[in-house]
């Protein structure tokens, strides 16, 4: 329980083979492409052998737990003060630092070819930069390292402290760059000729980028397996008050840039889970007519803790509760409980958000899960703002296209991306406040119920 990972090599083919499929379904050649740009889940965590280009053990992905323990020492070493002046961040088994230090003290003789040298760390990016370019080029962009818990965002520098207090080797480390830069090149062999890497950024930061939020007060909430709000506060380090974690935000220069985010851990997975767990529906698609079929959740409350809680509550030994079931409950309610939720959870961050920085006057929304009208229009009525929903939602993959194109002059400049941007649905708050409000309060006091010891 609590541990999930990958096999990066899988990952590595995956990727390969869907950018050939591209190539083909576009009836495109690789000296007709621009530009690649890369953008990935943050804070998995891939270690691999300089020499053999092999990982030494499967990555350890973002939600896995399996350092909460280590998270819990390093806090009663008194560590988190300066773990979040530097990084911005909590200390939490959610970054990339203690996974990698877990891998350094498992994998047999780990540490030893560390200190050698021969270790190489990445989150996702870099193992697939390390990959298409052969091993030539070992790096990141400055959003990616924002998250493993030992960079510097106000410096963009690794910081030195943390590493020594993880007894994490800086040998191991890759190279930190802007979000919009030219990489390296791709091997010849594996597209047919060599293709430029100019963009990378982590998916949320990826996503902020492609909704055009450039400008400090413009905020997106991404609903994809997790939910993940983000706020762009300009070149201002904004520590929060309020849960939130500060970093990085997708960097078209070496100038920092900040943003303000807040993390559900389980957003749509819930409805994977009610798929696959409870089985109540066939396939994710029909989630909506399901809830849809009564009129509301029944007073049902589906708090979805399934591996913690994330922001703004930081609760890691927290689990799932369904609360207020009567003999009149049915899993119709429930499907409605459960999407529900995730705009419970997306409006708790937004008024940390307002508390920290400054109120938000619409929310830009992305990711599989906003397609479904009644979730959106359910997340206008708690925040009492409108929700718009633009005419591409897959705003991480476009954000790494902006990127890309931006270092090659495919695109001039943030005016043109932000030109671009344009809105499919504006969906208006209808409920009236005071039961807004009054929702919200029951969600606290469900949350309350799971974490009561």
């Amino acid at each position: 329980p609590g541990w999930v990972e990958h096999d990066a090599n899988e990952i590595w083919a995956t990727q390969q083979a869907v950018a050939m499929e591209a190539l083909l379904k576009a009836q495109l050649n690789a000296t007709d492409i621009a530009a690649i740009g890369i953008t990935n889940q943050r804070e998995t965590t891939v270690v691999w052998n300089r020499r053999t280009g092999q990982p030494i053990a499967n990555a350890i992905v973002w939600q896995d737990r399996r350092t909460a323990a280590f998270c819990e020492q390093l806090k009663a070493q008194g560590l988190e003060p300066a773990v979040q002046r530097s990084t911005g961040l909590r200390i939490d088994s959610y970054f990339s630092g203690t996974k990698l230090r877990w891998l350094l003290d498992h994998v047999n003789n780990a540490h030893v070819l560390a200190a050698q040298g021969e270790l190489a760390f990445g989150t996702i990016d870099t193992w697939l930069m390390w990959k298409l370019t052969g091993g030539r080029v070992h790096a990141t962009d400055v959003s990616n390292a924002s998250r493993t818990m030992l960079f510097d965002i106000r410096h963009n520098v690794w910081d030195h402290e943390l590493l020594k207090a993880l007894h994490i080797p800086d040998s191991v480390l890759p190279q930190v760059h802007p979000s919009s830069f030219v990489y390296g090149e791709t091997d010849a062999a594996l597209f047919g000729a060599p293709i430029k890497i100019a963009g990378v950024a982590g998916d949320q930061q990826s996503a902020l980028f492609g909704q055009a939020c450039f400008k400090a007060g413009l905020a997106k909430n991404t609903y994809g397996t997790g939910c993940f709000m983000l706020m762009h506060t300009g070149e201002r380090f904004e520590s929060s008050s309020n849960g939130l974690l500060t970093t990085a935000a997708a960097q078209p220069t070496t100038k920092p840039e900040h943003a303000l985010e807040g993390s559900v851990f389980i957003g749509g997975a819930v409805v994977q889970w009610l798929r696959d767990g409870l089985k109540v529906i066939q396939g994710s698609n029909e989630v909506q007519s399901l809830a849809e079929s009564v009129p509301d959740a029944g007073g049902v409350i589906f708090v979805p803790a399934f591996t913690g809680l994330g922001a703004p509550y930081w609760q890691a030994d927290a689990r799932g509760a369904i609360v207020g079931l009567s003999r009149g409950s049915t899993v119709a309610h429930i499907a409605r409980a459960a999407l529900e939720s995730i705009a419970f959870q997306s409006a708790a961050l937004l008024q940390a958000m307002a508390k920290d920085a400054q109120p938000v006057s619409e929310l830009r929304v992305d990711g599989g899960a906003c397609v479904n009208n009644l979730l959106m229009q359910f997340q206008a009525d708690l925040l009492g703002i409108p929700v718009v929903r633009p005419k591409v939602t897959e705003t991480t993959a476009l954000g790494a296209a902006y990127l890309a194109g931006l270092a090659v002059g495919t695109y001039k400049n943030l005016d043109e991306l932000a030109a671009q941007w344009q809105v499919e649905r504006r969906f208006l708050p209808t409920m009236p406040r005071e039961r807004a409000a009054e929702l919200m309060a029951n969600w606290e006091q469900a949350v309350r119920q799971t974490t009561a010891s």
